[in-house]
């Protein structure tokens, strides 16, 4: 099954700039009444927005085909694997990092042990 090529952002800029000032002009020539007015008035502003997009996609070159990007250090794992995990694996993986308390222990201390715990020890918050 074959495809239609894909517009670059020189047609798109040109179509959306195109439809907008057409959205524009039947409202300035038409007048309609209620909400048909507001719904032409925004699509008038969403179209010189998908305009003004492919105008800066075209200027910072987003015409030219994007490669494949890979994260440096990537773990080769890709979402599927991540969520096949198991979420104690995980912690266990970041306990034995180079700090021996991760985000999960901290969210699940309670606030009046740490408070016992900095009395006791004679550490202050102030």
């Amino acid at each position: 099954m074959s495809s239609f090529p894909k517009p670059d952002a020189r047609v798109k800029a040109a179509a959306a700039s195109l439809a907008a000032v057409a959205a524009l002009v039947t409202l300035l020539v038409w007048h309609p009444p209620g909400i048909l007015s507001v719904a032409l008035a925004l699509l008038c502003i969403l179209l010189g927005m998908i305009a003004g997009v492919a105008v800066s996609a075209l200027r910072q070159g987003g015409g030219a085909p994007v490669e494949e990007w890979t994260a440096p250090g990537t773990l080769g794992g890709d979402a599927d694997t991540l969520e096949a995990l198991d979420p104690r694996t995980i912690r266990e993986l970041r306990t034995a990092a180079e700090y021996g308390v991760d985000a999960d222990t901290l969210e699940a201390l309670d606030p009046r042990d740490v408070r016992e715990q900095r009395a006791v020890n004679g550490l202050s918050d102030r």
